[in-house]
């Protein structure tokens, strides 16, 4: 009998915590070369704690390994865990490397793509001058980054969503590790984009024989990328096996929940109401960036070309499209954050656009907006009571006195205990820090919530509270919701209408259901085309023995 070809990463018993908190409990798993394996759970279930482990780059996130082993290397293997500065330093890269899941972050803002990608050359290659940038080149050429040669001399503010994830992916195979570690890498992105990314991840595999760990809480893309499944809940394994098996029958009760908390594109919408009256209106607005000052010689580029929509009463209208075709900004632009080149948005019949600052800010209390990212739009200085009282306090709505008892019944309506009130925006997590954004903005009691990409950054049952919260919103006060997504799954599930937007124009709308069964435009064909389905599995299964699965 053949012996199973040893792993060319093995954890075994790990044990992370932050400060008194385990973080990961006694987790084990092992990786072979070749194969991808996902690990799969909501936030806080320790996957992104596992991986800087493995790196050992924790502590300088505030945590610490307590015990176990991280062994790296199918011969001779090095244990990680113990491995002086120096070493662990040229591991990292070399032998192994990460992607993350925002590139803004982990990009220098103010170094050019060709330097810091050749200053990886330099450290592990020795690599400089010509040399160092050539071989640039071709890694982008490698990820296929079109114009590779101009990219080099741009700055990552310069580069689209997912060309920065492609310059991420770049930097990290440069060395051609044995080990790729991508934790979230698609999660922000649309869903076209994403399956580029994912489709160039596996083409990358099979051309270079590396392992990947692939951190993620989207199940869709589990079955595009993965060989075997890890899920994890509370720091620990409930459940691990192939992920066919996984998908066709889960074992953990956990595991069962997060395939039902996870959108299915044709799961059914809501009906679309009949003869709501509309409470927005837009008619033919352009919004343009890039018109310089007044000795600027650029010329405008537009971003919404002629956008026209409406919103009726107690209505979800989803509006969908990838990235850079326009939908925050056409959100900006009726919210009057940007200013419109022409055109014009109406809120009950009256002009928004055109209106002085004065006139403008007593309708801003009937249309409140809520961002992607929930800690970026707190003010980390101020308590919850203050946070989701001052819109409310800056228009007349409530006093100094009167705000404590107004957080109180905002947090219990949007599902928060009242004594919350008292602590600070850190101190919570992702999903209750968007309820925390849900409760500001019904603090005026708007007519309309305009949600941009407010569920894209949360796990599949953190997204499905906040769109069942939204919808328990809409069916108690009547608030019309203009839902901005990239999860064309998630849209269907809240949204009464679609609208498919694409190069700055709405080329596709109506009733969502109608929309997504029969898609007239080919764009919104290719959307659905790209959309990752949950019981779908594109990878074989894996050759390599296998651990019999955990009880349930």
């Amino acid at each position: 009998m053949t012996a199973p070809n040893p792993p060319i990463l093995s954890v075994k018993s790990l044990r992370v915590a932050f400060g008194s908190t385990l973080a990961v409990r006694d987790l084990s798993f092992d990786i072979h070369r070749g194969e991808t394996l996902a690990l799969v759970g909501e936030s806080g279930s320790g996957k992104s704690a596992t991986a800087l482990s493995i790196l050992r780059l924790i502590d300088r996130e505030g945590g610490r390994i307590l015990g176990g082993s991280i062994r790296l290397g199918a011969r001779d293997p090095v244990e990680v865990t113990t491995l002086p500065p120096a070493e662990l330093r040229a591991l990292r890269g070399e032998r192994i490397a990460m992607v993350f899941q925002e590139p803004m972050t982990s990009l220098n803002p103010v170094m050019r793509i060709g330097r810091q990608i050749e200053e990886t050359l330099r450290l592990h290659r020795g690599l400089t001058g010509a040399a160092a940038r050539k071989t640039a080149r071709a890694a982008l050429e490698r990820v296929t980054i079109p114009e590779p040669e101009r990219r080099l001399d741009q700055y990552p503010h310069e580069l689209s969503g997912g060309l920065r994830q492609r310059v991420m992916i770049a930097m990290a195979l440069i060395c051609e590790p044995d080990v790729l570690i991508a934790d979230e890498p698609t999660t922000a992105l649309d869903v076209t984009t994403q399956a580029e990314i994912l489709s160039l991840l596996r083409r990358l595999q099979a051309e270079m024989g590396m392992a990947v760990l692939f951190i993620t809480h989207d199940l869709g893309v589990v079955g595009k990328i993965a060989d075997r499944v890890v899920v994890m809940k509370n720091g620990c394994k409930v459940e691990e096996g192939r992920t066919g098996d996984i998908f066709a029958a889960p074992r953990h009760g956990y595991t069962r929940e997060l395939m039902e908390a996870t959108p299915r594109l044709g799961s059914g919408a809501p009906e679309p109401l009949a003869e709501a009256p509309a409470v927005l209106r837009v008619s033919d607005l352009v919004t343009s960036y890039g018109a310089g000052g007044l000795f600027s010689r650029s010329k405008p580029v537009p971003a919404v070309r002629g956008v026209s929509l409406t919103l009726g009463r107690g209505e979800t209208l989803g509006l969908v499209g990838e990235s850079g075709c326009g939908k925050s900004t056409l959100a900006r632009s009726i919210m009057r954050l940007v200013e419109p080149a022409s055109g014009e948005v109406t809120l009950d019949g009256e002009a928004i656009t055109g209106v002085s600052q004065a006139r403008l800010k007593p309708m801003r209390a009937r249309m409140q907006m809520v961002f992607q990212d929930p800690y970026a739009s707190l003010n980390p200085r101020m308590t919850i009571r203050d946070v989701v009282t001052e819109p409310a306090f800056l228009h007349g709505a409530v006093n100094a006195r009167g705000r404590a008892d107004m957080a109180a019944d905002l947090l219990t309506r949007v599902g928060l205990p009242a004594e919350a009130a008292e602590r600070y925006p850190h101190q919570f997590s992702g999903g209750q820090r968007q309820r925390i954004c849900i409760a500001r903005a019904l603090s005026v009691g708007p007519r309309i919530i305009v949600a941009d990409e407010a569920v894209s950054a949360l796990d599949v049952s953190n997204a499905r509270r906040i769109t069942d919260l939204m919808a328990e919103i809409q069916r108690r006060d009547g608030v019309s919701f203009l839902f901005i997504s990239h999860d064309i799954a998630v849209v269907e599930r809240v949204s009464h209408r679609i609208a498919v937007m694409y190069r700055g124009k709405i080329v596709e709308t109506g009733p969502t259901n109608a929309v997504l069964a029969a898609p007239e435009h080919p764009y919104t064909r290719r959307l659905l085309a790209a959309v990752p389905r949950i019981a779908q599995v594109d990878r074989p299964a894996p050759s390599v023995a296998l651990p019999a699965p955990l009880p349930a």
